[in-house]
This record gives C-alpha cells, sequence and structure tokens, in this order.
C-alpha cells in the first residue's frame, strides 16, 4: 500500500514537472522574440496550425508523432521533451528530499526559473529582464514566508527578509565587480550584465552564505566544462559563452547540497 501511495505521488509530481517543462519551452521560445506566452496557443512554428490537446502531452506527445508535425511533417526539435523530462526528474528530486513543505513549492518555483533563463541565454546570450526580476521578487516573497509560516514570528520574517536582500545586493554587487575587473584585465567584457541580475535573483531566494557556494560551484563547472570544450576543439579560446547556465547549474546544486559544504567548510576551519 505504502508503495502504490509513493508510486501515485512520484507520478503525479512527474506529471506536475513536465506540464511546467512544457511551459518552460513556450516561454524559452517567446519571450526572447517578444510574442505572448499565453496566446495564441500551441502551434507548429513551420506550418502555424494549432496543436491538438493529445500532441500536447509532455513527453509523450513528442514520442508518439515520432518527433514530427502531425500536419506538415516538420522535425520538432528533441529540446523538447528533453526540457519536458528533466523539469519533471527535477521536481521529483526536489520533492524526495523536501517533502510535502514550503521549500518543495518555492524550490519547484526557483528551478523552473532557472532552467528557463538558462536555455535562453544558451539560445540568445541574454537574460531578460522579466524573468531575472520577477525571480528575485519571488524569491524575497519565499524568504519571508519561511520566516513567517512556521511560527508565526514576524522577526523572523524580518530576518529572512533581510537575508534574501543582503544576498541580492551582494550577488549584484560581486558579479558588477568581476565583469568591471574582468574587462581592464581582459581588454574587453568579461562578462554580460544579465548574469549580475541572475547572481542578485539567486541570492534572493539561497541567501548571502549559500550565494557564495552557488557561484564557486557555477565557477569550478565553468572552468571544467570550458576547459573540456577547448581541448575537444569545440570552443575557442577568448570565445564568449553563456554563464547563466552555469549559474544555474551551481544554484541546483546548492539546494540540494549547499548545507551540506558550508557544514563541512565551517569544520575545517572553525572559529
Amino acid at each position: 500500500m505504502e508503495f502504490l501511495i509513493l508510486f501515485s505521488a512520484s507520478a503525479i509530481v512527474f506529471a506536475l514537472g513536465a506540464s511546467i517543462g512544457s511551459f518552460i519551452n513556450v516561454v524559452v521560445y517567446r519571450l526572447p522574440a517578444g510574442l505572448s506566452v499565453l496566446f495564441p496557443p500551441s502551434r507548429c512554428p513551420h506550418c502555424l496550425n494549432q496543436l491538438k490537446a493529445y500532441d500536447n502531452v509532455p513527453v509523450l506527445g513528442w514520442l508518439w508523432l515520432r518527433g514530427r508535425c502531425r500536419f506538415c511533417k516538420s522535425k520538432i526539435s528533441m529540446r523538447y521533451p528533453v526540457v519536458e523530462g528533466v523539469t519533471g526528474l527535477i521536481f521529483l528530486v526536489i520533492f524526495a528530499i523536501f517533502q510535502f513543505s514550503l521549500q518543495t513549492l518555492g524550490y519547484w518555483a526557483f528551478c523552473s526559473w532557472l532552467l528557463a533563463l538558462s536555455l535562453i541565454d544558451f539560445d540568445t546570450m541574454t537574460l531578460p529582464n522579466p524573468l531575472t526580476k520577477s525571480g528575485l521578487v519571488l524569491g524575497l516573497v519565499f524568504q519571508m514566508l519561511l520566516g513567517f509560516v512556521p511560527n508565526h514570528s514576524w522577526a523572523n520574517l524580518a530576518s529572512h527578509l533581510m537575508m534574501g536582500i543582503v544576498g541580492a545586493v551582494l550577488g549584484l554587487w560581486l558579479f558588477d565587480a568581476i565583469a568591471f575587473f574582468g574587462s581592464i584585465l581582459l581588454g574587453k567584457a568579461a562578462m554580460g550584465g544579465g548574469d549580475a541580475k541572475l547572481a542578485a535573483m539567486m541570492g534572493a531566494w539561497l541567501g548571502w552564505k549559500l550565494l557564495l557556494v552557488a557561484s564557486l560551484l557555477a565557477c569550478v563547472a565553468g572552468v571544467v566544462v570550458g576547459g573540456a570544450a577547448i581541448s575537444l576543439s569545440q570552443h575557442k579560446l577568448g570565445q564568449k559563452m553563456p554563464f547563466g547556465p552555469y549559474l544555474a547549474l551551481g544554484s541546483v546544486m546548492t539546494i540540494f547540497v549547499g548545507e551540506v559544504i558550508l557544514s563541512s567548510y565551517l569544520q575545517l576551519f572553525p572559529r
């Protein structure tokens, strides 16, 4: 009986995540193009025929259409079901760790914003202000709820809000400073302005301590992946690369293991 309940809950969570992933695909395609993310309904970008409801079923719709439009037979990118599946898996992992809690709902939203921003940055080398700004506001609301909900303490709410604000300001200043000094050293722009805004959003959600952990993990991931790409001749030295996906990856990793990394560091260097 417990297995059946666990399986049912997992299936529902995965389906919810995959559905959010489907909407993320819409946002990633339409927002940079200046189109409404709500209207018109989903349609083929080639023949413009509106998709049937059963063709829009996350992951499965792509499979039973065999990756082609029902009407014009144009290929549908495999990225669509991959994004849906990955979002579903992220939702599952978050649910497995945080169970039925405010953190689960908050981190579902946070990771959805991060995934949308990552894909847009990968495609266009931009991080749209509407997403970073709305994500920052949601992060501060999340911090206030974390402080208030457990014991209805206004003092705790204020403390959590201040932690989010400090994290946001630190993220903005830190990456603005990196961009400024990096441009002096390299003689050209070292980082886009959107990265600092994304870091501010991360700080609002994570607080200043975990922001530093996420930033470190992002830098390590960027060095490893960038170095591997250069060694495999997939990327030229000095060629621009989006850093938003690495910041997002560092944030997601921090949600899962950030507290462990932080506590381990404090044990190594006790006060």
